[in-house]
C-alpha cells in the first residue's frame, strides 16, 4: 500500500492519503481529533489534528474503526511530522505471516 502523509505546521495537521480518490463523498470524524475521508464508503484520507496532542490514541481509532494498519498509520504520521510542509510518500507491505 502506498501511503502519502503531509504534517501542515501553520494548521497543525496531518493528511493521511491511503487510497486514490478523486474526491471524498463526506467525512466521518471516528475521534475528537481525527476525522476520515470516505470515498464509496470506504476510507481515503485521514485527518488528524492537533498531533502535537498526539497521534496514537486518534490513529488507533481510526485503524480500529476502520480495520487499518495502525502500524502504517502511525509510520506516515511520524514521517510527515519529521518531515514537516513536504509530501512524504512510503510504501508499506502486508505483514508477514509465520
Amino acid at each position: 500500500m502506498t501511503m502519502r502523509a503531509d504534517y501542515d505546521s501553520e494548521a497543525n495537521a496531518i493528511s493521511i492519503a491511503i487510497a486514490d480518490a478523486q474526491h471524498a463523498e463526506r467525512g466521518d470524524e471516528v475521534h475528537p481529533r481525527a476525522i476520515v475521508a470516505l470515498a464509496d464508503g470506504k476510507p481515503v484520507e485521514v485527518q488528524l489534528l492537533y498531533p502535537n496532542a498526539g497521534i496514537a490514541e486518534p490513529l488507533a481509532a481510526v485503524a480500529k474503526h476502520y480495520g487499518l494498519d495502525r502500524e502504517a498509520l502511525n509510520a506516515a504520521a511520524q514521517s510527515a511530522l519529521a518531515a514537516p510542509d513536504r509530501v512524504v510518500v512510503l510504501e508499506v507491505a502486508a505483514k508477514a505471516t509465520a
